[in-house]
């Protein structure tokens, strides 16, 4: 640490360039979207190129670009930055391994159970303005309140939900 109490790790100005791409990558496929149709449905004001090269870490964007960004996309700007919270590549919930829940399959399964999780997930929904319909994506801060409801751990969950039939990707 140094005097600022900032650590090599958090100055890096290429490690967050990096860092900041896996979220703008993860955001847009949350959005199930490819760099060509977010070109396409920014008529062009987000170049797919462009945006490929922020998302490898190659290029860094700026802050009225990324609220551009974060609009286009429907999400808090904060959602688009990395997160201060700890979370190592090597724990069971990486950016990488996401939980969907199909909320069609969802709706189908019987039981108490069920039903309080398709209500948490509708405020979620709410609370996101994210109405596609069919899916969501589960964020990390929303599944210790999931485990609680499946009455399972944290690191059983995905594992919990294929047991019900409703996680995508499985």
């Amino acid at each position: 640490m140094s005097d600022t109490g900032l650590n090599e790790e958090q100055i890096d100005g290429e490690n967050y360039s990096f860092k900041v791409g896996e979220r703008l990558r993860l955001v847009r496929r949350q959005k199930r979207m490819s760099l060509q149709e977010v070109e396409a449905e920014s008529t062009h004001e987000f170049k797919a190129s462009v945006l490929g090269a922020y998302e490898r870490g190659e290029r860094a964007i700026s802050v009225p670009r990324l609220s551009r960004l974060a609009h286009f996309y429907e999400v808090p700007v904060g959602q688009l930055l990395p997160r201060g919270d700890g979370v190592t590549e090597d724990s069971a919930m990486s950016l990488d391994q996401q939980v969907t829940i199909d909320l069609d399959r969802l709706a189908r399964v019987p039981g108490a159970e069920a039903a309080v999780l398709g209500r948490f997930l509708a405020m979620i929904q709410a609370q996101r303005r994210e109405f596609n319909g069919s899916s969501l994506t589960i964020r990390r801060d929303d599944l210790r309140t999931i485990a609680c409801i499946l009455d399972t751990g944290i690191d059983e969950i995905a594992d919990r939900l294929d047991e019900l039939g409703v996680r995508l990707g499985a």
